[in-house]
């Protein structure tokens, strides 16, 4: 399995967050050792307002789309994550040096991808109407259980498309990509910590 890796690094060469300017480095390993195949200096300039920054994030999201299969930085969070995430790639957040974790992130990826060919096709849940226009969703069980699908398969598309009113989801922990996605959307979102191990999310449209 050949796998190039993206990774977001300060001027020191530790992992930085996308959000702090620093340089995309894409290794890639060859002949048992990791090479530099590219590099990218980029820097968000947040001080220009949030347009500006989203076109930032694409020109990043593109390039690293574009020569690498997996992402890492010391924090991938909010629209980055949910544009690193749509964009089809692996997501990974590790502190510091690439070459003490590349070895790690390529084993693990090998991993994933042979799971992956060997799990059967399964029925992906959808949420459940109470009322018109209302819907509920748990995705406990697929938290826990590790069912084959991940809750981005099973509530992405429900979420996009809009078809609703209000969804309240039960989960174990947040996805990373909802709230951004809401954000996006424009949907009024509210979280509530049920409990250690529960977490209610609602999304509703706004009037």
């Amino acid at each position: 399995m050949r796998v190039n890796i993206a990774v977001a690094v300060d001027t020191k060469g530790d992992t930085t967050s996308l959000y702090d300017p620093g340089r995309i480095v894409i290794y890639r390993k060859k002949q048992g050792a990791w090479q530099v195949k590219q590099e990218l200096e980029y820097d968000l300039e947040q001080n220009k307002g949030i347009r500006h920054m989203r076109q930032r994030i694409e020109d990043i999201v593109k390039f690293v789309g574009a020569n690498s299969q997996v992402f890492v930085g010391l924090s991938v969070v909010g629209i980055p994550y949910y544009e690193l995430e749509k964009a089809g790639l692996s997501v990974w957040e590790f502190e510091g040096r690439p070459r003490e974790f590349l070895d790690y992130i390529l084993t693990q990826e090998e991993e994933a991808q042979i799971a992956r060919d060997q799990v059967q096709p399964i029925r992906i849940p959808e949420p459940q109407q109470i009322a018109p226009g209302h819907y509920i969703f748990s995705l406990k069980e697929i938290q826990e259980n590790h069912a084959g699908v991940t809750s981005k398969q099973v509530l992405l598309p429900f979420v996009k498309k809009g078809e609703f009113n209000s969804l309240e989801v039960t989960c174990n922990h947040v996805p990373p990509w909802l709230e951004a996605l809401a954000l996006e959307k424009q949907y009024d979102y509210h979280k509530e910590q049920i409990s250690s191990k529960e977490v209610k999310i609602q999304l509703l449209k706004k009037n």
